[in-house]
Formats: structure tokens, sequence, C-alpha cells
């Protein structure tokens, strides 16, 4: 990575802490390889590096939580499913303001850093935008001196490896961790049992005691690793804690030896099933069994050593509200709730009334979804045999519950029935977590008030006070520093470092935009940004594109809302203009997608199916495969998004309006000077605030458009294709037999999909979403006008720092005191 801040001439004093880093190289490839460096190879070299910049961190991780754990600083556990960190070597650097040392180092040493960065695995533990929001708000939590910890599962093989086989998506396991963690600590000091199954006896005792015994439970053990969370320039460096499963016995021995050897391992393979694979297929009864017991065993583990930790420092389990704050990301870690009470009742003799009053002023929920199939619901025969204990309080909850609605609203029973949590024979997660929360978040303004009005309006009657909106963030130091070195050396060049840490700063970028020279350079960062996309494309995955082309992604998570299909047939479109001779004038597009489909989502599958579908027929008509082509590209993570974001010049962010809960993508490409095309949904809209909607290239239907067709049921998508005909012909080619795939299949299922229901309006929005895609082409053969929309939106990003969201969380939700403006603790 050359030609960026991590190249500037050398400050004083570098050259000698360089020499003294190259020695600790050598030193550590000595040490733990029993080589000298120059037999080293890549990988040898890269765990070197890493353990140094490890030890680098070690001081100040153990300094401050040390120190905030002794000091009884308030502290937000951050609780997720989901922790997409993406490669962690450049971000420490980066932030601990040691890129150039160790780049010098390792240059004189005859490596080049590039190389060893490469070679570091991308941790696939999330799966899109909620495990990259967990990730940016850990280094913002970090950054701002505000103490946290995170908590997640180390799971084995995590999201799996995409690759693309005769057009379709196929899944393989992916060892993210394999040769050894380098970031990694493991707390064997700090292991938790947590029990499934069996029977649970109550008792009451004497005194009026509750007294719980659980008999014929199987145990599954909780060991931690510990990963630190290093801020930008901050004294403060926070901890990601992710627990793995694995059995109290590893081996039978006796059954071993009477040679039942299945059995004999039997408890151990069961055990670690549950922290071996991110979100296992549940459209079987094992699947969904499995992935219960993933969300109960994190949240045990957590709760069981919050507490264990608070009363060995604080004593009083009445304070825990005082000293910990905690944040559900999503419904999966909903079980933390009911797992608390059950810790104080059974474990710490509290009375019911006691534990709930704790928990209710302990919790806090961030909703990601206004998809109803997204809301997860458990059945209760599954959760009352697998969780018998929890099921029990879950139940109790739910009692009162509806006893309390019953005496407010008599006779009400749709109302009981819209806010029970066990209804219909399942375990409404989401009820849950808005019942026993303090707070409760959307996760941009348009989501806040769609909570409100839509999915929680029956709780927000009762206690509006609850609900609010915060929009989601992007930290800087990733999307910037890391993944766009020559943007951010622009910047730097221009205004100065401090956006790196303040994110208003960036506003002193807008000025530019009415500079030549200025959108000279940022062309330039463009231009070579796309080369290298292209050289990584090709060096890759094998697939060529042209870097001096026009580039339009569609980059996130695959699903029918987020209408990879509305651009798949708009493409097809365009396709068949230039076979006709209908378009004649259009400079060279490459269309490129980047996503994920859910192993069992087979419409999502078809979808990519489709798109490489659409590769071949453009790759092989001479009339179109100069003019254009479409790249599907395997695999996307992290890393993928970090060499594609900064290439991109049109970010597609055309979501159906109301089903995008923000977004962080469009963020991301916003940062990066691409402009978007998109619907008015999620934080498009405050994208458009921000920038301006001159600057963006809107189009499609409104929320309360969408919501009157969805409640007259007035839309008919087949009068809709039959009345353009360019939509028309684009449609049958998913039934005609003209798109090339390996079987010769069609996709009968895509185009009834569309045509017979087109649930998310796709089909209604082509149109527009036609004349928006125009319309960007024509301001881009405007070089001048582009760019100065472009420096625009990179200049107005700041307000979607993950620094910005977390300052609001904490002065709305948790209430944090910073370390930089407490007194100093004297541990430190």
């Amino acid at each position: 990575m050359s030609d960026d801040i991590r190249n500037n001439p050398p400050e004083a004093g570098l050259a000698e802490r360089a020499a003294e880093t190259r020695s600790r190289i050598e030193e550590k490839v000595r040490k733990q390889f029993a080589i000298p460096i120059d037999e080293a190879t890549p990988e040898q070299v890269y765990e070197a590096v890493g353990l140094c910049v490890r030890d680098d961190i070690m001081d100040s991780w153990i300094t401050w939580r040390t120190s905030t754990q002794r000091s009884g600083a308030k502290c937000v556990i951050y609780l997720s499913a989901e922790f997409l960190i993406g490669r962690l070597l450049t971000n420490n650097l980066i932030n601990l303001g040691k890129y150039e040392c160790y780049e010098m180092a390792l240059r004189e040493l005859g490596y080049d850093m590039a190389t060893i960065e490469e070679v570091e695995s991308d941790p696939a533990l999330g799966n899109g935008g909620l495990g990259r929001l967990a990730a940016c708000f850990m280094d913002s939590l970090a950054t701002l001196g505000l103490p946290s910890m995170g908590y997640g599962i180390r799971y084995e093989y995590g999201f799996f490896r995409q690759e693309i086989r005769d057009g379709r998506q196929v899944e393989i396991p992916d060892n993210w961790a394999f040769g050894g963690a380098v970031w990694e600590t493991a707390r064997t000091d700090r292991t938790y049992e947590v029990r499934f199954g069996g029977t649970v006896e109550e008792n009451w005792n004497s005194d009026g005691n509750l007294r719980v015994e659980y008999r014929d439970y199987q145990s599954v053990i909780a060991k931690p690793y510990d990963m630190p969370v290093v801020g930008y320039r901050s004294p403060y460096t926070g901890t990601l804690r992710l627990w793995s499963a694995v059995a109290p016995k590893q081996l039978d021995l006796v059954q071993f030896n009477r040679g039942d050897y299945e059995s004999a391992s039997a408890d151990r393979e069961l055990a670690e099933s549950i922290s071996k694979v991110l979100y296992p297929e549940d459209s079987h009864p094992r699947g969904k069994e499995l992935r219960l017991r993933q969300q109960y065993f994190l949240v045990s583990a957590t709760m069981q050593q919050i507490v264990d930790s608070h009363r060995r420092r604080n004593g009083d389990l009445r304070k825990l509200p005082d000293a910990v704050v905690v944040q559900i990301n999503d419904t999966h870690p909903t079980l933390a709730i009911p797992e608390l009470i059950r810790i104080l009742i059974d474990n710490e003799g509290f009375s019911w009334e006691e534990a709930v009053e704790i928990a209710e002023r302990t919790f806090n929920y961030t909703n990601h979804t206004l998809l109803p199939e997204a809301l997860e619901c458990w059945p209760a025969p599954l959760m009352r045999s697998l969780l018998p204990r929890i099921y029990r309080i879950i139940e109790t909850i739910d009692a009162r519950l509806r006893d309390r609605i019953w005496q407010t609203n008599p006779g009400d029973a749709d109302l009981i029935s819209r806010l029970a949590i066990i209804h219909d024979g399942k375990v409404r997660m989401a009820n849950l977590c808005v019942l026993m929360s303090t707070k409760v978040n959307g996760v941009s303004q348009l989501h806040g008030k769609l909570l409100k009005t839509r999915l929680f309006r029956d709780f927000y009657v009762t206690q509006p006070e609850k609900f609010l909106g915060i929009t989601n963030g992007i930290t800087q130091r990733r999307w910037l520093a890391v993944a766009n070195p020559r943007l951010n050396s622009l910047i730097n060049d221009t205004i100065g470092e401090g956006f790196m840490r303040d994110w208003t700063k960036l506003e002193e970028l807008v000025p530019y935009a009415e500079d030549a020279s200025f959108r000279q350079k940022f062309d330039e960062v463009k231009r070579e940004n796309k080369r290298d996309f292209a050289t990584w494309l090709e060096r890759t995955h094998g697939i060529s594109i042209d870097p001096e082309s026009f580039m339009d992604v569609q980059a996130k998570r695959l699903h029918e809302y987020k209408r990879q299909l509305l651009k798949a047939v708009h493409i097809l479109s365009i396709y068949d203009g230039l076979v006709s001779g209908r378009i004649t004038d259009m400079p060279k597009v490459s269309f490129v997608f980047a996503a994920k489909a859910a192993p069992g989502y087979v419409r999502a599958k078809d979808t990519i199916r489709l798109i490489n579908a659409i590769s071949r027929l453009v790759a092989g008509n001479e009339r179109t495969r100069d003019a254009m082509s479409v790249v599907f590209v395997p695999n996307y993570d992290v890393s993928t998004a970090q060499v594609l974001m900064p290439a991109t010049d049109l970010s597609e962010q055309i979501s159906t309006a109301g089903f995008e809960a923000s977004g962080t993508g469009n963020m991301k490409f916003m940062l990066n000077g691409a402009l978007t095309i998109g619907t008015m949904d999620g934080a498009n809209i405050e994208m458009a605030e921000e920038v301006g909607e001159e600057n963006m290239f809107i189009f499609g239907a409104r929320v309360e458009e969408i919501d009157r067709m969805k409640a007259d049921h007035s839309y008919r998508p087949r009068e809709v294709a039959q009345a353009d005909g360019r939509l028309q012909k684009a449609l049958e080619h998913l039934v005609d037999g003209s798109l090339p795939t390996s079987d010769n299949s069609r996709f009968e299922d895509l185009y009834h999909s569309l045509m017979d229901s087109d649930p998310y309006f796709a089909l209604y929005d082509f149109d527009a979403y036609d004349k928006a895609f125009w319309e960007a082409l024509r301001v881009y053969g405007d070089r001048d006008e582009w760019l100065r929309r472009a420096v625009l939106n990179t200049a107005r990003s700041g307000y979607f720092s993950s620094d910005r969201t977390i300052n609001e969380y904490n002065e709305a939700v948790w209430h944090l005191t910073p370390i930089d403006d407490a007194a100093r603790f004297d541990e430190a």
C-alpha cells in the first residue's frame, strides 16, 4: 500500500524506532520458529509482526481493564451474535500510530507490508451489516475511551466461504483461525458451565425462599478468548470476548475401551457443535435446536461472568445496573434477560420482583429489522425441552403481562395476542426485548419512526419514552485510513488529520468541491483505486474488468427486499437496448455484484445464478461485450469491501422503501466518494439530508405509497410489465431459454415471483430506476460535475461516523463516563 499517509516523509526518530522494531521482529521469529529471519516465510513473518504488535498493546490493555474494573466505572456490555471484525494488523497499527514504523522495519528486512497484510485471514464471525456494525462500535468505544466489552461466540468456521461453480453459490467451511489466531488470549481462568435439557424442580423452604434443583442436564463449558480492541491514538483499549464451547469430559474412557468409539466422544462432538458454525441451517429441527443452543450458550456464559465479576468486586448485586449496562444487538441475545433473572433468583436468592426490576434497568435493545420473518420466534415445545428453567421464567413474565393488559384493557384479547411473549405455540423474542428493556432503538430516524407506528405500536402507546432512533455509523479508521489510504492521504494533506478523531472536521472539505486542482487529485485517487481493484480481482478470482469503465456496484447481503433482482432485470433491459440499437451512446459500464445468500434461501441463490447467467449472456454477444460487463465477486467479506468500495463510482442502495432499517454499506460508499442511486429508505434519507438530494440519484415509491398499495391490494405487477415493452422483454429472458446456464435451466420461479406478486415492488419502481440510472450516466459524462458531487459526498459523510452514533447511545441510553473526562484511576 503505497502513495498514502503511511509513506509521508519520515518524522524525527522514525528510523530509530524502525530499527528497534526490526530487531524485535527478528527476535520473535528466532524464538517462535527457531529460524533466522532470512529463512522465514511470509506467514511466519506475519505471526511475528502480529505478536510484536500485540506486545505493544498489552500494557494499555491490562492497565485500563484493571483500572476500570477496580474503580467501578460503569461499563457497557455489547452483546451480539456477530462481530465481523476484519483483518486486524493494519487497523491496529494505524490506531496505534505505528504503521510507518513497522512498514519501514519490514522493508529493511526485505519484506513488503502489503504481502504480510495479505497473509492474515479475514475472521468470518458475521454475516453482514449487523456484525460489521458491532465491530465499528467496538472501535469507536475504544477511541472515545468508553469502558466497554463486547461478547460473542468464537465460531470455529464462522460464516461460509462462498465459491461460484457453474454460476451457482457453493458453501465451503471457512476455518478463519487456521494456523493460530495472533490476537487471541485464552482465559482458562474464566470458564463457566452452561446447562441444557434435564428437569427442574422448584421447592420453597420454610423461610419462603425458592430452591431450584437441576437434574439430568447436559453440561457444556464456555471457554473465553479475549481480543484487544485498539482505539485510535487512545490510551484506552477495549476487549472483545468470544466464547468457545467445550465438553466437560473430552472422552468417556470406559466406553472407548469397550470399543464404542462413537459414544465415547459423542458428548464432546455435541458440545463443540455449538461454536462450530455461525448460523447453522435451521430449516430442520436439529438445526433449530442448535441455533437455540448457540444463543443460550452465549448469553448464559456472559451473564454468569458479569454477575460473578460484579459480586467479587462490588458485592451488592442490587447495584448491578449502576455498574453495567447491556446492549442487546438484535434479537439473538434476548435470552440474556431471563438468564439474568434466573441467576439472581436461583443462585443469589433474590425475589422475583427484585430480579425483574434489576433486569429491566440493565438491558437495552437495538432492533435491526422490520421484516416479520426476521423477528425470531422459537417453538415453545423446543424451548421448554432444551431450556426448561428459562422457559418457566418466560412463562411467568408472559402470564404477568397478560394479567396487566387484562386489567387495563378488559376483554381486549386481540391486544393480548399482539403483545404476548408466548403466542400460538411460539416464544417471541422481540416482544420480550421490548417489554423488559429500558430503551428500544431503531437504527435510522425512519426506522425509529416505523418501530413506533408499525412494528411495536401497541408497546409505544403505553411507553413512548422507551423508544428512540439512533442512526447507525461506520468507523472512518477502517473505512478510510485502512480501506482508502490514497484518499485518506489527500484529505490529510488538505485539511489535516483531525477527522480521524473528530468526524465534524470532514466538513472542512466542502469548499474544495469547487477547487479544480483538488477535484483533479480526487479523480486520480479514484482511478488508481480502480486499477488496484482490477488487479486484485484478476489475481484473486481470475476475473478481468476494465479499470477505466464506470463502476456500478451493488455489494450487500442478498435478500429480495434489497432488490438485486431489480438491478439484474434492468441490466437485461440495457442488453436488449444495445442489441436492438435502441441504446447507442453509453460509456462502458462494469456492473459489479457482491453478495452471499443464506444457504437455505433458494430464491436468493437463484438470483446469484441469474446474475452469472447474465454475465455470460453479455460476454457472449459482440454488440454488448465491449459496452458493458457483469461481474459477480465471490466470497464478499470485509477485505473485499475494502478494495471494492474505494473503486466504486455508483453505489446501488435500491431497497424497497420501508424495508431497510438503516444500511451501513451506503455510508461506506459515500465516505469513499461514490454517488448513491437509491430509494428514500433507511439511512439513505439522512444521507440526502446531509449532502442534498441533488447530489444523489433518488427514485422510487416512498414508504407511504408502498404502505397504501399493500393495504388496498391495488398493485398489479403483471399489468405494469405489460405496459412497458422494455420491461416485458427483459423479463422474458428469465423463461425463454436465452440465458446461458450450465444445465440449460431457466428462472421460472423468479419470473413468477415478479409477475404474480412482486412483494418488494421491483417492477413498480423499474421505470423510475431506469430514469435515475441514465441521469447518473449523463452526470458522469460531465466529469467536473460528477467530481464536484463526489467530493461533497465524502465531505458530508462525517455525520455517519460510528463515533457520533456511540456518543448518541451514551447520551441517551448508557450514561458512561469517558476515561479522559474522569479522574484518573490510581492504578493507572
